[in-house]
């Protein structure tokens, strides 16, 4: 075999060999590359679940938090209790001596029934129901005036926590700063939750008092927020913003409702005073017209009967213009 014919000859079997190993070579790194994509892929996957579980898990943290703040905040705020509507009321006063002021003021308004000629029955129940009535009436009046002074006031303070936060502040110092500057009575409310700190309670059971005096859907806010921060973390200072603007939305909120009921108020005003007005002119007109009423057993039946119709009117017409917000 000439030197010729043998080196064309190798060149063709080098040639072969090289077309058959360059597709596997080929096909060896398309491989690689669909095992890298697939592993990438699986990476990707467990890391979304894992992303996923911790999102689930942080979820589930949240709602216990929740559920266990707002059973422990319904129980508070099913008290009912005298000495706790007094606390609510910003009254420091003692029950016992409450009660016997009431008392001695039922007894006195029997004795001036009495002495103005009433029978012995009816002075005993309208001394009854006013020494029962007047007193309830006041507390929850105190009451109504001392939310609304604290719910004015409470946006300021959750604001200032949040100016707090954002320089820097731990939130403790952060509320120190608030029971020092904001105004009564959301002050002396946070200076109670300071004093629950210094006894050992964490911030999230301190912060719990504040619904015992003012058990209204803002605080209730507030506690949530400041609970589940301390639970499960997250951004604070967002969350108080986002709070504060929740409560001046729901103040500008209830003074339209005001606004727009004060008509209905009006009008319940003038129609419950109206038979009293009209007995009061017609008494001075006529001095003996409406004597009957209180000298007849059938007036004073008549009088009776149209007083209970006239306190069921006030009542409904009271109970029609309140709103739940």
């Amino acid at each position: 075999m000439t030197p010729l014919l043998l080196s064309v000859l190798v060149i063709v079997c080098v040639g072969a060999l090289g077309l058959a190993l360059v597709p596997s070579l080929a096909g060896s790194s398309r491989a690689d590359k669909r095992m890298k994509a697939l592993r990438t892929d699986v990476q990707v996957r467990r890391q979304s679940a894992s992303i996923e579980r911790t999102r689930e898990s942080r979820r589930r943290t949240v709602q216990d938090a929740l559920k266990q703040q707002t059973d422990a905040l319904n129980a508070k705020r099913a008290k009912k209790s005298l000495k706790h509507r007094l606390f609510q009321a910003g009254m420091a006063v003692d029950p016992r001596v409450w009660i016997r002021n009431t008392i001695i003021g039922g007894v006195v308004l029997f004795v001036v029934l009495l002495l103005v000629q009433l029978p012995l029955l009816y002075a005993a129940v309208f001394a009854a129901a006013a020494a029962y009535v007047l007193p309830n009436f006041y507390i929850s009046s105190k009451r109504k005036r001392y939310q609304a002074a604290y719910l004015d006031e409470l946006p300021n303070a959750v604001e200032a926590i949040v100016r707090g936060v954002r320089a820097g502040m731990p939130l403790n110092d952060s509320i120190r700063l608030v029971a020092k500057e904001v105004k009564e009575p959301v002050k002396s409310e946070f200076v109670r939750v300071l004093e629950q700190q210094s006894i050992g309670k964490n911030m999230a059971e301190a912060v719990e008092v504040l619904f015992d005096r003012v058990p209204l859907s803002e605080v209730n806010f507030f506690i949530v927020v400041i609970n589940v921060q301390q639970h499960a973390g997250g951004n604070l200072s967002e969350a108080l913003t986002n709070l504060a603007g929740v409560l001046r939305n729901r103040k500008k909120m209830k003074a339209k409702v005001k606004a727009l009921s004060a008509e209905a108020k009006a009008s319940a005003i003038i129609i419950g005073a109206l038979p009293v007005v009209v007995a009061a002119c017609v008494s001075v007109v006529s001095p003996t017209y409406l004597t009957p009423l209180v000298t007849t057993p059938g007036g004073m039946l008549s009088l009776g009967v149209a007083g209970i119709m006239l306190a069921a009117g006030i009542f409904t017409m009271h109970r029609m213009i309140q709103f739940d917000y």
